[in-house]
């Protein structure tokens, strides 16, 4: 047990230890998020991410990429020697000369950087990511990610631009300006489903500069013809901040269950009584409508394909010249 004159962020440690050990958490369960233990414990977001990176550092907790951070199975756990010794507040006998080797070795790299960075913000959001957090995924100070990378913006472009190169254009490619269209949009999206974090991050007022983003939006509007540059550039943006803007949803939706402990469907059956409370004055017809149909009647699917479908609609009309 920890002395009652533990830093704050040991404490968490062994409290989240403890339900781990008496079975209140399992293999695969989530832990308390950042979030959530700056609200139970009344600590500073930093402290809760230092336990947080003490628990993955002992074992205890790791992380998985859209899921967020889970308890680890128990063969995952460091050797005792090395867990004891962090669980006192310290390093191992080996570990600092073995800290400082990784610091001045050259072990770190750019696009090792980028992975570690992506792998945190697709579990916990954007705004969990920090220099100081991906540096403890490789058991260095922040100092020595600064000589790979400039800052943290510098990282998140990077990650960005990173995670547009995973997207894979067909070949061959979609015959015709809608079909070509319509691929280039279902491949941003699945694009944002990965990376929950990725759309809210991307600007159309201050677009960032990043070649692999823009060779995607070069490809979708590659097969409109008859149009003059300026309106090209309008339907590529138009139909960028549609897919966008829907899949900003995805870091909303993250962000929300993290804060509340409740997914979509729980949150929703929650807020029940109160939407139907609300619909019994009958001044809202519309809402009323679609009371009692499925759950996934209107969902962030749902919504970008509607929009996607009217977008193309809107776009053949001024193509053919029946609008202007």
């Amino acid at each position: 047990m920890e002395q009652s004159g533990a830093p704050p962020y040991r404490r968490i440690v062994e409290a989240i230890r403890a339900r781990v050990e008496a079975g209140e958490l399992v293999p695969g369960d989530r832990v308390p998020s950042t979030r959530r233990i700056t609200r139970e414990w009344g600590v500073a977001m930093a402290t809760a991410t230092k336990a947080l990176t003490a628990l993955r550092q002992e074992g205890v907790v790791r992380v998985v990429p859209g899921v967020g951070t889970v308890v680890a199975e128990p063969g995952r756990k460091a050797d005792g020697g090395e867990a004891a010794a962090r669980r006192a507040g310290g390093p191992s006998e080996g570990a600092q000369p073995e800290r400082r080797a990784r610091e001045t070795d050259g072990g770190l790299s750019p696009e090792r950087i980028v992975r570690a960075g992506i792998a945190i913000a697709d579990a916990e959001g954007l705004r969990a990511l920090s220099m100081r957090r991906v540096a403890a995924e490789f058991g260095v100070s922040s100092m020595a990610l600064y000589r790979h990378v400039a800052s943290k913006d510098a990282l998140v472009l990077l990650m960005a631009d990173a995670a547009f190169a995973e997207v894979r254009l067909p070949e061959p490619a979609p015959v015709g300006w809608r079909a070509r269209m319509e691929a280039g949009a279902r491949l941003q999206w699945a694009l944002y489903r990965r990376h929950p974090w990725l759309a809210q991050y991307l600007s159309i007022s201050r677009p960032q500069p990043m070649p692999r983003a823009m060779a995607v939006i070069e490809w979708t509007v590659a097969e409109v013809a008859g149009t003059d540059p300026v309106t090209l550039l309008h339907m590529a943006v138009t139909l960028l901040n549609h897919v966008r803007a829907t899949a900003a949803g995805f870091e909303d939706d993250l962000e929300a269950e993290q804060h509340t402990g409740m997914d979509r469907d729980q949150w929703m059956a929650a807020m029940e009584p109160a939407y139907e409370h609300i619909l019994e004055s009958g001044r809202y017809p519309m809402y009323a409508g679609i009371d009692g149909t499925e759950g996934d009647a209107v969902t962030l699917d749902t919504l970008f394909e509607f929009g996607l479908a009217r977008l193309l609609d809107g776009m053949g009309l001024l193509l053919e010249g029946r609008v202007g």
